[in-house]
């Protein structure tokens, strides 16, 4: 969610690289744009009018006739989308279905009412599960040792259906709603003179907007955090959020309950896994969960309840300020955690040693917004390579805001042998084995001690 527009925006560009645009916006990658990007530089246009007049897609910026935004009903892109129309530009709203807990139908009720041209509404959580969720299980996906991505893994989807509904819709100039400050927003609402003088103060002053248009929003002035939802979590951050002394208020928790409310009873159930992809769910005494996107709604349900997958952390923005987000991913943060386990049946040591490393290097691909780009795409075949005998299942248990496994089995798998493991027994090993094993390990070892001791270091403490 942090630095989003940057991000969004780099894939937006990506998409449009990919794309056949209409005739007359081929040339849709502005030299100065470009460049902007390239230096990290803001990029602003060279006057409005001028903006207008370009036959040119611009990306989070003022709409030409007709427009295209971005539209979640939020507090920031409820106020642009009025503030545009105010402006004398048509609006065309895009909402992308990704599983938030959203009315749909008010949202575009609201729309209408504020007086968007009409408002496109697409399911996308099939293709968010089985594209985007999934593949970050397989590689074990996580920013800063803490972050499950939930924001970044909704993006490529979101940006896909964006520049899709664009094109049908013959609409030349994108929008949307993240603010300026400490992102590189291309041409956006929040970098143009006209709408930051007027909303200069931030979210008190889109508030007062808000209120003076008669445009209701779920932000308020005693709850002035931002949240973005999905099946892959809920985010909050801002407001009161922004002092990371104070304990975030319990009502940013929309997907778990509180662990100490949580039942007295765990849950048990097992996930079974093919090529490193949850493809069953088995809950003990209950239901059984073959399809993805079912498996992960009820997994979601299931951590959910018993307080499994908050995390409230600091983070670093793609442009290194620190960012304070609350994230509650329940089902991430299971099937993470049963991913890794089965991998420790089926995948050898030193690929799981690389894998490590691509992993990491994937999820900064997602998180900097350089999803639709070849180091992706390379990352992404090593792990489906790692992933072609990741097959077993996984039991486990979630309690008062914990999830454990239990126990695992993987019986395709040879890499563990109870007998070769066993302290009973040493058929198949012989002791003088290793013998040559630590002469060889002793070698360096040996020079490393000896240049210490040539230097007047002692090995040890009291030598």
């Amino acid at each position: 969610m942090t630095s989003y527009a940057l991000r969004f925006t780099y894939l937006v560009i990506q998409m449009l690289q990919r794309s056949h645009l209409p005739p007359d916006t081929s040339n849709v990658v502005r030299p100065d744009i470009h460049a902007s990007i390239s230096r990290g530089t803001t990029c602003l246009p060279r006057n409005e009018s001028a903006c207008k007049r370009d036959k040119v897609l611009i990306w989070f910026g003022t709409l030409a006739n007709p427009g295209y935004s971005a539209y979640s009903g939020g507090l920031d892109t409820s106020t642009i989308l009025k503030w545009l129309i105010l402006e004398g530009y048509t609006v065309v709203a895009f909402l992308g279905n990704c599983g938030q807990a959203e009315d749909f139908a008010a949202v575009e009720k609201k729309a209408l009412a504020l007086g968007a041209e009409r408002i496109v509404i697409e399911d996308l959580q099939q293709e968010f599960v089985d594209e985007l969720i999934f593949r970050a299980i397989q590689c074990n996906a996580i920013y800063e040792d803490r972050y499950l991505l939930g924001t970044s893994l909704a993006r490529p989807v979101l940006a896909r259906a964006l520049v899709r509904v664009a094109h049908k819709y013959n609409c030349k100039i994108l929008s949307h709603g993240c603010t300026g400050k400490g992102s590189l927003s291309i041409i956006a609402p929040w970098r143009m003179p006209s709408f930051f003088n007027r909303f200069h103060r931030g979210r008190q002053d889109l508030l007062k907007f808000a209120s003076e248009n008669n445009i209701p929003v779920s932000s308020t002035p005693k709850a002035p955090w931002s949240q973005d939802d999905n099946l892959a979590h809920c985010s909050s951050e801002s407001g009161i959020l922004e002092k990371p002394d104070m304990p975030a208020p319990k009502d940013v928790w929309i997907k778990s309950v509180d662990p100490l409310d949580a039942p007295d009873v765990p849950t048990k159930f097992s996930v079974t896994f093919r090529e490193g992809i949850p493809v069953k769910l088995e809950v003990e005494g209950g239901e059984t969960v073959t399809g993805s996107l079912e498996l992960f709604k009820a997994l979601n349900e299931i951590a959910g309840r018993n307080g499994v997958g908050r995390v409230d952390i600091v983070e670093s923005r793609f442009i290194g300020l620190k960012s304070r987000g609350c994230y509650d991913s329940p089902a991430l943060t299971v099937l993470r955690l049963a991913h890794i386990d089965i991998e420790g049946m089926t995948v050898d040591s030193k690929v799981k040693s690389i894998m490590s490393w691509i992993g990491n290097e994937w999820s900064q691909c997602l998180y900097n917004g350089m999803y639709f780009s070849p180091e992706r795409e390379l990352l992404e075949n090593s792990i489906i390579f790692s992933q072609k005998h990741v097959h077993g299942t996984v039991n486990m248990m979630v309690y008062k805001g914990a999830a454990h496994v239990l126990s695992r089995s993987a019986p395709e798998s040879n890499l563990y042998s109870e007998q070769q493991a066993s302290m009973d027994t040493l058929e198949g090993f012989s002791p003088e084995d290793t013998s040559g094993f630590i002469a060889i390990q002793a070698i360096r070892l040996e020079k490393y001690g000896a240049a210490k001791i040539q230097h007047g270091e002692p090995l040890a403490r009291g030598l």
